[in-house]
């Protein structure tokens, strides 16, 4: 039951009917329809809904017309204490430094209550601490957990597990709770030092141990974790300091130590090292607790070990002439057993290159040899590897690096450092530097270094070219006259004798090819020989031959195809219609007077017997003429020109021949006559005074003629 609605119409005689609408009318709540009594049917929950509004009215039940206006009214629910508080977000995992002050703050923790906080008490909540005490605690109105204890210390106890209750009613009995669970590791801070497990240690090390190999290890143990557990080893005392070296493995925290020099048990047999792990992340907080250090003592034994014979040197530089005969002594290698025992050693070359070969040495002694001849300018230096071994004990061996330098000897003559083109211009002067020549020696610049150079003493008058000595290494070519004329003599050879300086001084001969060439007049080479030319040009021999076939077979195309054009020569006469003009060409000579069947020649030695020959051979004449005959004593006395005059006339009279004209040849020369030559060249051999030097400023179309008549003005001078 919730309420009951009454209308001052209402008689009680049930003539009143009540209606109700609205927010769960029919649902959550009923209507007596007589009475007005409101009943809800379900329990009701504030935490879903906090009220309802509903509409009433009253209206005849007979007319169902409304007796009052309708009326609207709040039904609110009321809380009671029905939820407990709530940890939302536990469990809870956090973290606080070890050696943390008592109240240190660890964690906030908050439950809600879903009851009304404005009524009554069902939502105020109140904090305790159900587990964890006497670590820590709890504040009961904000939930804030601290530390309970001074000085939490981590390396006793890491990981601890707080339960938190939280209760309504502000924690009166009858109130109702929720809880959760908080776990709090302590963190490391570095509050513990370093400390080795042992204040003595001993160590053994064969003397055999390389250098730079770990001979041993030693660590400090130190109770934290992380950063604030490293350390880093040193030796801060002892008579090994400088033998043995101590390194840190960051992965294991230990120290490492390493041979930095080689042991020897004969010289000493133990070492005593002080060795010292310290932190290197320091917290000044805990300086107190400190120092945050610990030294330990090392003794190092050293072990006796059978060892192989020792050079007396780590590597040795010998010297040899390279003209030393073999068997000549270089120089001597000593090794010694370094044990007490003090075993005799053997000495071998270790043949693993070929210079190794060149050389061999004395068993015993540890000379070495010369085994070969050398020459320096192939080979200047040999690196060879000389083993020394016990003779108790062969497997024990040795070796040092042998480095011979050979020596020069003045044994090479000196020689032009190239081949050299010297070019002439025909137009140079006397005493004009044509080439700059320099020399090479293969021997050292000791034994050769100053070069001599000079003309062969047969030719020391040379009339064309000369030498001058430049007096560093170096020589140049000079001109001896004034011009050169390729026509008269295109290439010069100029024999050089080029000797060195050294002990006995060596010398060698060298022809330089001296070409002439036509230059221009700032002495840019116009054009050379044609030999000097194709030279320059680099064309090889084979480039020669091909082209010279190229030429080849070009000729013999142009003569088949000339050949081909006389084969097909047209007939003189094409038909008996055409009546062009030809020209017949008789250019058959003959074999001479013996020759009585390539040609006729009866005409020119009897003019009479040729009578019938004057008509055409080359057709068939349609009319046929008696010849005429001619008294025999005018055809006895008359020469061959007369008759070939008298020939020609009737010839073009007959009517027999084609009307066209014909090209007859008898080869008459006629009488001979005397031609002289026209040419003004001739002229210039001739005695003159002229000068002809204006010839050379009439511009390049001169040029030539400038030159044939300079180089005749030069012979002329010379």
């Amino acid at each position: 039951y919730i309420l009951q609605l009454h209308s001052n119409s209402d008689k009680g005689d049930g003539s009143v009917k009540y209606i109700l609408t609205g927010e769960g009318a029919g649902t959550i709540f009923i209507i007596d329809d007589t009475t007005g009594d409101i009943h809800s049917t379900k329990s009701l929950d504030r935490e879903q809904k906090t009220h309802y509004v509903l509409h009433a009215q009253a209206i005849d039940r007979r007319t169902n017309k409304p007796l009052e206006p309708e009326s609207e009214f709040i039904i609110k629910v009321q809380d009671i204490n029905d939820n407990a508080p709530k940890f939302t977000d536990g469990p809870y995992i956090v973290t606080v430094p070890e050696m943390s002050e008592m109240g240190t703050s660890v964690l906030q923790v908050t439950a809600t209550d879903a009851d009304d906080p404005t009524y009554g008490n069902s939502a105020r909540v109140v904090y305790s601490i159900l587990q964890g005490q006497p670590y820590f605690s709890v504040d009961p109105k904000t939930g804030v957990i601290r530390t309970a204890l001074h000085n939490m210390d981590r390396e006793a106890r890491e990981h601890y597990s707080v339960v938190i209750q939280a209760k309504d009613m502000a924690g009166q009995v009858g109130g109702l709770s929720g809880s959760t669970t908080v776990n709090i590791t302590l963190t490391d801070v570095n509050d513990n030092p370093p400390r080795f497990p042992q204040k003595h240690y001993q160590l053994y090390v064969p003397e055999s141990a390389q250098v730079g190999s770990a001979v041993g290890k030693i660590k400090a143990n130190d109770a934290d974790t992380g950063s604030n557990a490293d350390m880093k080893y040193t030796i801060i005392n002892g008579d090994g300091s400088g033998v043995f070296s101590i390194s840190t493995d960051k992965e294991t925290r230990e120290g490492i130590l390493s041979l930095k020099k080689p042991l020897n048990y004969e010289k000493k047999k133990s070492y005593t090292l002080n060795i010292e792990g310290a932190n290197t992340h320091l917290d000044f907080r805990f300086s107190h607790l400190g120092p945050f250090k610990d030294v330990t003592m090392l003794k190092i034994i050293v072990g006796d070990v059978d060892e192989p014979p020792l050079f007396t040197m780590p590597s040795y530089v010998m010297e040899v002439y390279e003209n030393a005969k073999i068997g000549t002594a270089v120089g001597t290698v000593t090794a010694q057993d370094p044990d007490t025992a003090n075993s005799l050693v053997r000495y071998f070359v270790d043949h693993n290159t070929e210079e190794d070969r060149y050389f061999t040495v004395d068993a015993s002694t540890g000379t070495i040899k010369t085994a070969k001849v050398f020459d320096r300018e192939e080979t200047p230096w040999y690196n060879i590897t000389v083993a020394a071994s016990e003779i108790d004990n062969p497997g024990l061996v040795s070796h040092v690096p042998v480095g011979i330098r050979i020596l020069d000897v003045n044994d090479n003559p000196p020689e032009l450092d190239r081949e050299y083109e010297i070019v002439v211009c025909e137009n140079a002067k006397p005493g004009q530097v044509i080439q700059t020549i320099s020399a090479t020696d293969k021997d050292n610049s000791a034994n050769g270094a100053r070069f001599h150079f000079s003309l062969d003493e047969g030719l020391s008058m040379n009339p064309n070219f000369t030498l001058r000595n430049n007096e560093d290494n170096t020589a140049s070519i000079l001109t001896r006259r004034r011009r050169y004329s390729r026509t008269t003599q295109d290439v010069y050879y100029l024999p050089v004798l080029i000797s060195d300086g050294g002990t006995p001084p060596l010398s060698s001969s060298s022809t330089l090819t001296i070409r002439v060439c036509a230059c221009e007049r700032d002495g840019r080479v116009r054009t050379c020989h044609a030999e000097a030319f194709l030279s320059s040009a680099g064309l090889s021999t084979g480039a020669l031959i091909a082209i010279l076939l190229c030429v080849v077979i070009l000729l013999a195309i142009v003569v088949l195809f000339i050949t081909l054009r006389r084969s097909k020569k047209e007939p003189l006469i094409i038909s008996e219609e055409d009546v062009r003009e030809n020209v017949v060409t008789y250019d058959d000579e003959g074999g001479g007077e013996e020759d009585t069947e390539a040609f006729d020649i009866t005409a020119l030695r009897n003019p009479s017997a040729a009578e019938e020959l004057k008509y055409r051979r080359d057709i068939r004449p349609e009319v046929k003429h008696v010849p005429r005959h001619h008294p025999s004593s005018r055809l006895d006395s008359i020469d061959v020109q007369e008759f070939i005059k008298q020939r020609l006339a009737e010839a073009d009279m007959d009517p027999s021949v084609p009307p066209y004209d014909s090209l007859q040849t008898y080869a008459y020369e006629g009488h001979r006559s005397e031609a002289g030559s026209i040419s003004s060249l001739d002229s210039a051999t001739t005695h003159s005074d002229q000068d002809y030097n204006y010839l050379g400023d009439w511009g390049p179309e001169f040029k030539k003629l400038a030159e044939l008549y300079g180089e005749i003005e030069s012979e002329r001078t010379t």
